[in-house]
């Protein structure tokens, strides 16, 4: 769970900018990209094939 603590002068804008960064930083978009739509275990694998298979591709270089 992530939360900020506002600070005595704080705008809300620059709270709500910490508030992004913080949830950016713990994975919580992406998590929930993830999570939004079952994945048959197949679908799974081939995602995970094609993520290795970019990442190889990017490290040969």
């Amino acid at each position: 769970m992530t939360q900020i603590v506002l600070g005595e002068n704080e705008g809300i804008e620059s709270a709500l900018r910490r508030f992004k960064r913080q949830v950016s930083k713990a994975g919580i978009f992406a998590d929930m990209k993830k999570n939004r739509y079952f994945e048959t275990p197949l679908e799974k694998a081939k995602r995970k094939a094609i993520a290795k298979r970019k990442l190889r591709r990017t490290h040969q270089r």
